[in-house]
């Protein structure tokens, strides 16, 4: 059991992916905070259609 829990600990599979995914994420949320509060022109705008594409296009599981 307790070799188990240490394989567990020291297993780093994933761990990239998982780190890319939080870094994206966190992108995500502060260019929103940036660029998000002007939607009708510029950065604002452009981000908004993509991010209502990606919305439309992603389908919960």
């Amino acid at each position: 059991m307790l070799n188990a829990i240490t394989r567990f600990i020291r297993d780093e599979e994933g761990a990239t992916a998982i780190e890319y995914g939080i870094i994206a994420g966190l992108m995500a949320m502060i260019l929103l905070a940036v660029f998000g509060k002007d939607t009708t022109s510029g950065v604002g705008a452009i981000l908004k259609g993509i991010f209502d594409k990606i919305k439309t296009n992603v389908t919960p599981t």
